[in-house]
């Protein structure tokens, strides 16, 4: 039983992690993300002319219609990976629409006017009399008209079945597979939505019609039975989900008035309510050629990509920029806290206020964050693992986003016969150290190292490149602040540690979760 309890809580803590990931939660530069030993890792001035010449490989240029793109050759191996970012994500959502964003993502592989379908004239027929009856039900069950409701579902079921005849399930998928593509996937963030994949070098083309035609004329066909697969996923990931529920709940206590505050997968009634219309709406407004940039890297010549953006691309025409996010969360002033009593281990959660992305000391949070919570040699796994305080202590640096304003947050699930009370304890005895205490160098060094292995190794990935030209892009305004990572972390004092301490680990800037088990008598209820 000893045993099996302890296999229950590890899988906890890999659920959480998961669940932060699969929501889009964790959304720090994937080198701070990569998990690297010190060893690994060169010294910084061995590095940075690396870096210098992987960042003369890099050519970019914007269309006339606005789109970007961004090249890095690499002609290691005859493969290129292919990202294309929306600059949207749940942040960007209307009231009352959440989940659109992450709906839309679901819907761009369904297929166009030519991929996807056996006949769209009689497809598009079909859905547009689907959308009719949905909006007909909708109204006969506010109406309570029960019977009318009936009628009109069997109809509904019946029209959906015929739309579904002219499906060519997965069409997009098999053209990718079948040409050698690999990777074919997308996430959605609060801050943005990615689709990538990887294709062999001489498919170049064949990438750039597809993934134009993808978002130039888009069907967002099985609308509804895609509807019920996210409402699903909702279900698994939070209502199901006792740490679904805290995040849920955590992010809503944090936020007052910015929409990170909100569940990127949407809340339940919106989900169900969204309809075709809502998700064509957000699509025409966010999927235009100025939101939108696209990293190319691998086996390629820039030249060629260019000429094959101009021919493919640049049928979008141009459309205005939507409006930004206004919405400014207001400096806490008040500790905050949420408890939760859910058939769960114990969890101790803790957020703190800290500034975007493109801050100057951004990367000092990540130093701050490295030096609490990496690996074995961190503070917090000394204080509270090895101490059997706690099975595991992590942090998340930007979360839920990082685009604006975001928390620095500490979670920890409770070792057997320990209180989330003791948790907070130490972890506060731990923060209070950094404020007081200036950290040793060697410390300070160990996390640097770690830092520059993790920059390294996304370096090796051509995904992994795409992914950090275009975040650095889109969120500090140049690809080029990539490569001036290293500077930066070379930079990091033992002052400017203690300094963002003292700054952001003030009581007011806290928000505290508890996860706490459901007292017996409860837990013993059907």
């Amino acid at each position: 039983m000893v045993l099996q309890g302890l296999s229950n809580r590890l899988r906890y803590c890999a659920v959480f992690l998961l669940l932060l990931l699969g929501l889009g939660f964790i959304s720090a530069p994937a080198w701070a993300r990569t998990a690297a030993k010190p060893s690994t890792a060169a010294p910084a001035n061995s590095v940075q002319p690396y870096l210098d010449r992987v960042a003369k490989r890099v050519t970019d240029f914007r269309l006339d219609n606005g789109l970007r793109f961004i090249v890095l050759e690499r002609h290691e191996a005859p493969v290129v990976s292919f990202l294309t970012y929306a600059d949207v994500g749940g942040a960007n959502e209307p009231e009352g629409k959440t989940g659109v964003a992450h709906f839309l993502e679901h819907l761009a592989f369904k297929g166009t006017t030519r991929i996807g379908t056996r006949n769209y004239e009689a497809e598009q027929r079909l859905l547009n009399r689907l959308d009719q009856l949905f909006a007909q039900i909708q109204a006969s069950k506010a109406a309570g008209e029960s019977a009318k409701v009936a009628t009109l579902q069997a109809e509904f079921d019946k029209v959906e079945s015929q739309a579904a005849s002219y499906v060519k399930q997965n069409e997009l998928g098999q053209i990718v597979e079948q040409a050698g593509g690999v990777g074919l996937n997308a996430n959605t963030s609060t801050d943005a939505t990615r689709y990538f994949y990887s294709f062999p070098a001489n498919k170049l083309e064949l990438w750039m019609s597809l993934e134009s035609e993808r978002f130039l004329e888009p069907v967002y066909r099985e609308f509804y039975k895609e509807k019920e697969v996210i409402l699903e996923e909702r279900r698994l990931r939070t209502d199901n989900s006792p740490i679904g529920q805290m995040i849920e709940a955590f992010l809503a206590k944090a936020y007052t008035v910015h929409p990170y505050r909100r569940p990127v997968i949407g809340y339940a009634k919106d989900i169900q309510n969204l309809t075709r219309q809502d998700v064509q709406k957000f699509f025409e407004t966010y999927y235009v050629p100025s939101n939108l940039a696209i990293a190319v890297v691998g086996d390629v010549d820039p030249a060629e990509v260019k000429r094959l953006a101009e021919l493919y691309f640049g049928r979008y025409p141009a459309k205005p920029m939507p409006a930004p996010v206004t919405a400014v969360e207001p400096p806490q002033t008040v500790l905050k806290e949420v408890t939760l009593r859910l058939p769960s281990q114990p969890w101790y959660i803790e957020g703190y206020h800290r500034p975007a992305l493109n801050h100057p000391d951004r990367v000092v949070y990540e130093m701050l964050t490295g030096i609490l919570t990496d690996g074995r040699t961190s503070r917090l796994y000394q204080s509270l693992v090895e101490k059997r305080l706690a099975l595991n202590a992590v942090g998340a640096n930007g979360f839920p986003g990082e685009k604006y304003p975001s928390l620095l947050l500490f979670y920890a699930l409770t070792a057997p016969d320990r209180t989330v009370e003791e948790v907070g304890t130490k972890l506060h005895s731990e923060i209070e150290r950094l404020k007081t205490q200036l950290v040793s160098a060697p410390e300070l060094d160990r996390v640097k190292t770690q830092a520059r292995a993790g920059l390294l190794q996304s370096l090796n990935s051509n995904q992994g490149m795409a992914e950090l030209l275009l975040e650095y892009e889109v969120k500090t305004g140049s690809w080029r602040n990539l490569f001036q990572e290293l500077t930066a972390i070379a930079a990091v004092t033992p002052v400017d540690i203690q300094r963002v301490a003292q700054a952001t680990f003030q009581p007011q800037n806290r928000t505290v979760g508890k996860i706490l088990p459901l007292a017996e008598t409860q837990q013993e209820k059907p």
